[in-house]
Formats: C-alpha cells, sequence, structure tokens
C-alpha cells in the first residue's frame, strides 16, 4: 500500500521543536538558529503576555510564571517564541469554555486518537485539535497531495506531492505545537496495524480502500477500542462501539458475513454493491447512487465536496466530546444533512411582527 513516490522522513519534517533554554543542549541550538540568516525569529511574548492578563479568572501564579519556550518549525525555517505547555493550553482553549468545562478539557487531554485516511480525516483530525479533544494523534495515509484534494483538503499547491499525514501534521502543529502528532506515511497495512492501534482509545477510520476498511474494523474489535466513520455523503456518522460490545457485528451486519478474502474475489460491480449496501441505498443522496455506476468511466472516482467534508469534522468532534466525557454515545449511525436542513427554512415567530399583525 506504500506509495514508491513517498520517502518517509524524520520526525523533524512534520513536528516541531520545542526548546527549553533552561536546558543547555536547547540553548546552544537556539543560539546557533538565531546565527542562521535562513532562519525566521519570530517573538510575540509581548502580545501574548498581554492576552494572559485579560484572562478571566486570572491564570494561577504557577502557570502564569511558566517559563516560555521557543518552537522551530523546521519546514518553515521559523522558530517562534511561545507560552509554555500550560499557560498556551489554557490561553488557546479559553474561548472554548463553557461550551466545554475545564474538567472536560482535563479528561479529553488523556485521550489518545487515530484517524486513517488524510482526505476527509484531514478536516477531522484538525477539528480536534482546534478543540483539545485529545493528548495525542495518531495519523495515517500512504497516499499524496494532488492537485484534485484541493477542493476538500486546506492545503495548498506548494503541498502537491507531499504525503497528507505529513501536511496534517504540519497543520496541526502550527496550530499547537505541544500536542504530541505521529505520522504514519506508509498507511496502515497488515504489519502495521496492531502498532497503530496499540494505546488507542478510539479510532476515526476514513480510507478509500474497503479493504483497510475491514481490516481496522477487525484489529478494532480484537482490541475493543471504538471506531467512528464519517461520510461526506448526507452527513453520515456511523459508530461501532467495540469497547462494550465486542460481539458487535462488522458494519452493523449490513453487509452480511463479509471478510476480506470474499472482498478480494469481488468484481468491481460487486464492490459497488458492497458500498452501497454499506451505506444504505435509500439514505445515500441521489447524486452519490447514481455515481456509483460511473466510476471508471465517466468518474475517476465518487465525488466530494469540502463542505461537506468540513461537516465532516464537526460532527466527528461532536461524537468524540460526547465519547471523552462518557456520556451516551452507541454504536448506530445519525445523518446530519445540511440539504434536509435546508429545506425546512421558515419565519422565526417574532413578537413584533405579531403585534403588527394585529
Amino acid at each position: 500500500m506504500t506509495n514508491r513516490h513517498i520517502q518517509e522522513l524524520p520526525a523533524d519534517q512534520y513536528a516541531p521543536r520545542v526548546l527549553d533554554i533552561a536546558d543547555p543542549a536547547d540553548a546552544a541550538y537556539l543560539e546557533r538558529l538565531r546565527r542562521d540568516d535562513s532562519v525566521l525569529v519570530v517573538d510575540k511574548s509581548n502580545l501574548l503576555t498581554e492576552e494572559m492578563a485579560e484572562l478571566v479568572p486570572p491564570l494561577p501564579a504557577e502557570i502564569r510564571d511558566e517559563p516560555a519556550r521557543w518552537v522551530y518549525y523546521p519546514w518553515r525555517r521559523a522558530v517562534l517564541h511561545l507560552p509554555g505547555p500550560r499557560a498556551f493550553r489554557r490561553l488557546r482553549l479559553d474561548r472554548n469554555r463553557n461550551k466545554i468545562t475545564s474538567e472536560a478539557q482535563a479528561r479529553f487531554e488523556a485521550l489518545t486518537i487515530g484517524v486513517v485516511g488524510l482526505s476527509v480525516g484531514h478536516a477531522i483530525a484538525h477539528t480536534i485539535a482546534l478543540e483539545g479533544l485529545c493528548g495525542e494523534l495518531r495519523l495515517a495515509d500512504f497516499d499524496e497531495i494532488s492537485l484534485s484534494n484541493l477542493n476538500r483538503i486546506p492545503a495548498s499547491v506548494l503541498d502537491i506531492g507531499e504525503n497528507k499525514a505529513y501536511v496534517a501534521a504540519r497543520r496541526i502543529a502550527e496550530v499547537d505545537p505541544y500536542l504530541r502528532v505521529d505520522a504514519v506515511p506508509s498507511g496502515i497495512s497488515d504489519s502495521s496495524i496492531a502498532a497503530f492501534l496499540d494505546g488507542l482509545d478510539l479510532v476515526v477510520e476514513e480510507c478509500d480502500s474497503m479493504d483497510i476498511k475491514i481490516a481496522v474494523r477487525e484489529a478494532a474489535r480484537g482490541r475493543g477500542i471504538p471506531v467512528l466513520m464519517e461520510t461526506s455523503d448526507r452527513g453520515l456518522l456511523d459508530v461501532e462501539r467495540y469497547d462494550l460490545d465486542p460481539n458487535w457485528p462488522l458494519m452493523h451486519g449490513l453487509v452480511g458475513a463479509i471478510d476480506r478474502g470474499s472482498l478480494a474475489a469481488m468484481s468491481p460491480a460487486d464492490r459497488a454493491e458492497f458500498v452501497i449496501d454499506f451505506l444504505e441505498r435509500d439514505s445515500m443522496s441521489p447524486q452519490l447512487l447514481a455515481s456509483m455506476s460511473e466510476i471508471g468511466t465517466s468518474l475517476s472516482t465518487w465525488p466530494q465536496l469540502g463542505s461537506d467534508v468540513q461537516l465532516g469534522g464537526a460532527i466527528v468532534a461532536a461524537a468524540i466530546r460526547r465519547f471523552g466525557q462518557g456520556l451516551s454515545l452507541p454504536s448506530g449511525r445519525i445523518r446530519v444533512c445540511l440539504d434536509d436542513a435546508l429545506d425546512g427554512l421558515c419565519q422565526p415567530e417574532s413578537p413584533a411582527r405579531t403585534q403588527c399583525s394585529r
């Protein structure tokens, strides 16, 4: 499954280097960066100190006085002066309150979440990071950014040819350099799936390959790890709580007793029917259903819209907030279809308008 164009890079090509000048080695490294004319040095500590001083309630002294860090982004050739990890997190996530309580935010920080497939998965991983819904992210995708991805992945033309997991990891690192993100540019395979799932609290499956969809669920069920999936068609969120019921059927039993061996023997037409069965024919959008028979002839693959993908990030984040707080999130599925919702537009009840009509 590895793309022959993708070369696995050292972690410092997608993860920032956090420097604590109290460490002599870090201090020496920072000095070398300062002397390098090709490295941009950015110090906005005064602005951030002012912002911290405006927080309500005020930060406790142990967080307010936490030593700052310098953070080096190799792919940007830039080093920034930023608050320490606790102060940074408190300030960055301040606007989450009270939609996310401080207690819930602390619980989320203990979660380790994996995302397999970084097209739809890019929006999901980025939203998880934005809201601070985990303390560690693992991202897996063997594929590289292409121009046709830029209708739904918020990357740039400069990222074409770059591995999708690396691009997502870099974008997240520029939001929160303290969030641990591990990128797996080889994607998921039989030899790597165990290591990828090891220690995860939850996995989000967003890959195109039906073989890998099944493999992720088989391995997750064996380890009692819940699987979430969101499709970019009519806002389908799919939840399989293998942590609550290790005997829950793969894919809710919608495709029968399927295994990877029988899937490999299917013709392209049978595979299309397999996908339709899983997505439930009567619940699919007419556009996607009609497109399934055109794949390989008038369409290279199924259509996806950027707005639907961004919605998927929001839907999965909402589910993870429930999961992380121990709220109800049973196995099953729901559709959050904006087109259906917009059909219900109506005038709000206005007291002023009601009085005028009398």
